[in-house]
């Protein structure tokens, strides 16, 4: 479990395909404190690292990964957003998030406002995944909140720490990006498509 606050950006230093898996390896300053078969979301998606040397370190990602998330789409040099799972204990500044994406989107618009940003997103809506006014949304790994619900379509506003230290500051029109619905949400999806 994790919480949807971005600890750090890695970089992707190196990626290696076999048979219908991704071996890819992340360059951060968290390496030296994580540990094999530690699990860390990586732009929301829930990755085990399998490898650690010097600077760097190694995840996999299956073939059910690449179809539901942008992780086939990475490139050496891209920045991803990190985070280790929350400890028990611990504050929750975030949200609850599983580091299980829903499905991709894509941004569709980006407005600058008094110095902070407004990100519009779309998604396809077919899938049953459903925004509410002011309830969470993760995007990329990151915890925001949801303004301008749409049936396939919402915003987001972004302050400059965020838009900093997150990779929020690469998006462009068509960025795609993860998205994990919140778990309130899809209660309230499975409950109205079960009366329909």
């Amino acid at each position: 479990m994790f919480t949807g606050i971005i600890e750090s950006i890695g970089i992707v230093s190196e990626i290696k395909k076999e048979s219908s898996n991704l071996h890819i390896t992340i360059s951060s300053v968290l390496t030296p404190e994580l540990k094999i078969d530690q699990s860390v979301a990586h732009n929301g998606v829930c990755l085990t690292v399998v490898e650690i040397k010097d600077k760097t370190y190694t995840v996999t990602a299956i073939k059910e990964t690449l179809e539901k998330t942008n992780v086939g789409n990475w490139k050496v040099g891209d920045k991803i957003n990190l985070e280790r799972a929350m400890l028990l204990g611990s504050r929750l500044d975030g949200h609850i998030v599983q580091g299980h994406v829903d499905q991709v989107g894509y941004c569709t618009q980006i407005s600058e406002s008094n110095g902070s940003w407004y990100f519009t997103f779309e998604y396809n809506a077919d899938l049953n995944n459903i925004t509410i006014e002011k309830g969470s949304i993760t995007v990329n790994g990151v915890s925001l909140t949801v303004v301008n619900s749409k049936k396939n379509e919402f915003s987001v506003a972004i302050i400059p720490y965020t838009y900093e230290h997150t990779n929020f500051h690469t998006f462009s029109v068509g960025t795609q990006i993860n998205l994990e619905f919140d778990l309130i949400g899809k209660y309230i999806s499975r409950i109205v498509s079960l009366r329909n």
